[in-house]
């Protein structure tokens, strides 16, 4: 849903000049509320968020519709998560106008900061970040600057250190978006109606796409998946 806001021309003395306009998304209203609040004040942090999404389909539309500087994703998101929604917008990402990428998120496992790297995010910081560091890290992102919480910087430097490439798990690349995001719920511990409500699928769905994670990964219970997906750091 995008949001109505005041001329841009208006932003260009907040902040010293600087000024960024914001695509939130990320499927709690209450956490974009917080995050509006925080850094939405133009007058004083120069940032003007012009759109909010709680989905991915709803993402590629707000953020097709504005065309935002930078865009702050979450990486679970019903509909395939943010790697998705990177997917679909990769096409936006290049151009004399970019729309760049910082991803937003409450985990710090492996595979979901190297999933967004590789989708053409351009950093990854987690929501315990301050106000005023979210702040800069939206305008160092709109300036094309990589940008990580301290304690993921180090871990993407030795991701990247020895290849060209971020490593690949072949086991979890046999998956698909959504497999993976039903795989992560069962590994805590969701019950099938519980990751039906959080997806937005039917249950029966469900238990196909833990058929299909168990007979990828040759386990044979959700046990097996559990251990197998704490081993990865998944959880």
């Amino acid at each position: 849903m995008t949001e109505g806001r005041q001329d841009p021309s208006q932003d260009e003395t907040a902040a010293g000049g600087r000024r960024a306009r914001v695509v939130l998304v990320d499927d709690h209203r209450m956490f974009r509320t917080g995050v509006q609040a925080e850094i939405g004040q133009t007058e004083s942090t120069g940032v003007r968020v012009v759109g909010e999404a709680a989905d991915v389909d709803q993402a590629v539309t707000v953020i097709t519709a504005t065309r935002p500087e930078v865009v702050l994703l979450d990486v679970h998101l019903p509909g395939g998560g943010g790697v998705e929604v990177l997917r679909r917008c990769a096409s936006l990402m290049t151009g004399d106008q970019p729309v760049r990428f910082l991803a937003l998120s409450v985990s710090d496992a492996a595979e979901d900061v190297i999933g967004v790297i590789r989708g053409g995010a351009r950093g990854y910081v987690t929501k315990t970040i301050t106000g005023s560091d979210l702040v800069d890290a939206v305008f160092r992102v709109k300036e094309g600057d990589a940008v990580f919480s301290p304690r993921l910087a180090g871990f993407v430097l030795d991701a990247f250190a020895s290849t060209d490439a971020p490593p690949v798990d072949e086991d979890l690349d046999r998956l698909t978006q959504r497999e993976r995001e039903v795989l992560r719920l069962i590994a805590r511990g969701y019950a099938y109606k519980e990751i039906a409500k959080q997806l937005f699928i039917s249950v029966k769905t469900v238990e196909s796409h833990v058929s299909a994670v168990l007979r990828k990964l040759q386990l044979s219970n959700r046990h097996e998946l559990t251990r197998w997906a704490t081993a990865r750091r998944l959880v």
